[in-house]
């Protein structure tokens, strides 16, 4: 056996010390190495081979597979993806990561507004266009608010000021994070 089928072997282990030891060496490989990883039928395969990928050093062809891992059945992998593209953030994942904002995995939702947060500002008129084309205040404009408040980009200003006229005592807080991170401090009293 080879150093990389060693390595393949040793990610695919089981072996959770093995596997993490494996996913670092891998970067020293072409990205496709672990592309038959990638397709597995196994979930634990395919969020290894994911959690190699997130260690490679960038460019498009990972932020492409790590985009496609956001569309996986599994939770996990939607996780691992999301993870992957917070440490690769590009804006080519800008709208599979606002998709992924509505998943009923709180976790998938949470770390996809952590990779929108990476992204910065390319994101935030996408986020405010979503934010207020949504109906019901939902988990979605939740974690849109949460990631446009963490992100303090000065043209979430208004959506931000909106949210504020809802009922929702989760969305107000990360509202007035929002708007005191911009230096908006002020007591915000929703009239009678």
């Amino acid at each position: 056996m080879n150093h990389l089928e060693t390595l393949l072997a040793d990610l695919t282990s089981g072996d959770d010390a093995r596997a993490e030891a494996a996913a670092l060496q891998l970067t020293a490989f072409p990205v496709a190495t672990l592309d038959p990883l990638l397709q597995s039928d196994d979930v634990d395969t395919r969020w290894w081979a994911l959690r190699a990928l997130a260690g490679f050093s960038g460019g498009e062809d990972v932020v492409q597979r790590l985009i496609a891992a956001l569309e996986d059945e599994s939770d996990e992998i939607r996780q691992c993806a999301a993870l992957g593209l917070c440490h690769h953030p590009h804006p080519q994942a800008i709208l599979p990561l606002i998709r992924a904002l509505s998943s009923p995995d709180s976790m998938t939702a949470r770390l996809a507004g952590n990779a929108l947060i990476a992204i910065q500002t390319e994101a935030v008129p996408h986020l405010i266009e979503t934010l207020q084309s949504a109906t019901a205040f939902t988990k979605l404009k939740l974690e849109i608010v949460r990631t446009l408040a963490e992100i303090g980009d000065p043209r979430a200003i208004p959506a931000l000021m909106e949210v504020l006229q809802t009922d929702s005592a989760i969305s107000n807080y990360w509202a007035t994070y929002g708007l005191d991170k911009l230096g908006l401090g002020m007591i915000y009293i929703k009239p009678q």
